[in-house]
């Protein structure tokens, strides 16, 4: 259990230093929006599922792309094109999960209006 605890902590610490992002707490205020917007359509079970997955997976991409940016600073602190090509990939990550979401939102923004 001890252990356990750790990783929570640690996690949490993580999403401390997640919240230092710009990108990061944009996307937090997109969900704040796409939470009231949710409620006013009238969302099913299915649908609420949709923007739960879709939103952790951007997060989720957002906080591994942050990491990728700090370990490539690590090892590779001046400019250099290996770094950026590295860093240009983590961010197209976060784009791909990001746009993914929108298509999905517009399909549900669709099925409501």
């Amino acid at each position: 259990m001890k252990g356990f605890l750790k990783s929570i902590h640690y996690a949490l610490r993580g999403f401390r230093f997640g919240w230092q992002e710009r990108n990061f707490r944009l996307h937090l205020l997109a969900l704040a929006g796409v939470i009231p917007g949710g409620l006013l359509l009238g969302l099913s079970s299915l649908e609420w599922l949709s923007v739960a997955l879709c939103s952790g997976m951007v997060m989720a991409a957002e906080l591994g792309n942050t990491a990728l940016e700090k370990l490539t600073d690590l090892v590779h602190p001046e400019q250099h094109p290996g770094a950026g090509k590295i860093k240009d990939l983590g961010a197209a990550a976060v784009l791909v999960s990001a746009f993914t979401a929108l298509v999905v939102a517009l399909i549900l923004l669709y099925r409501h209006l």
